[in-house]
């Protein structure tokens, strides 16, 4: 995969990033990781050493409180900065092309995660079938108060699955975007996977 940042870009790009007042790593990597919409989160370890290098050319300075580490930028970061609108500019627009191009390749995995869904799904729903089937003499031989009955304790068993289904991933879905938005490659995952659990579903009740 092609480098997200061209060289020297990042650099350039914490500085904005410190400009708006002081961050610790963290809120640095959390900034950039919204700002590619959750397709891309740089680590620890690509952050501090640039970091390190732009405190050792006084264009960023450091306060720790705690345990935290605190930075932000110099008088003489500003002015580089400044000089480099222009350039940080294009590594806007450089970014913007990355989210793209990152969406994309998320996206195409998702169709390909998809494919292989459908596949087992479709074989699950067919085994369904097959084992109904089976047993089809048995449940034919139902009939009346008994046949009632246990069609009533199987409806309600599915819909006891849907709903736990419902809230379990509600339930993840809310503490997944209690810590950081919910992406749109998240988003377009589970839209995918529902409408193909819905076909699989609905196919099994023919």
């Amino acid at each position: 995969m092609p480098p997200v940042f061209a060289h020297g870009a990042l650099r350039l790009y914490l500085l904005a990033l410190l400009e708006s007042g002081p961050k610790h790593g963290y809120e640095l990597i959390k900034a950039l990781s919204e700002r590619f919409g959750g397709t891309y989160s740089p680590s620890a370890g690509t952050i501090y050493p640039r970091l390190g290098k732009l405190e050792e050319e006084g264009l960023v300075a450091t306060r720790t409180e705690g345990r935290r580490t605190n930075y932000s930028i110099t008088p003489a970061g500003l002015v580089e900065l400044n000089s480099r609108r222009d350039e940080l500019a294009g590594v806007e627009d450089d970014i913007s092309a990355s989210v793209r191009r990152l969406a994309d390749n998320l996206r195409q995995d998702i169709r390909e995660n998809m494919r292989g869904l459908r596949a087992d799904l479709a074989a699950t729903a067919e085994a369904a079938r097959s084992t109904a089937r089976a047993a089809g003499s048995t449940v034919g031989a139902l009939t009346g108060p008994r046949y009632s009955q246990e069609s009533d304790r199987r409806l309600r068993e599915a819909e006891m699955l849907v709903q736990t289904f419902r809230d379990d991933i509600r339930v993840e879905l809310r503490r997944h975007g209690g810590r950081q938005p919910i992406t749109p490659v998240t988003l377009e995952t589970v839209k995918t996977v529902l409408d193909q659990a819905r076909i699989s579903i609905r196919n099994s009740l023919d």
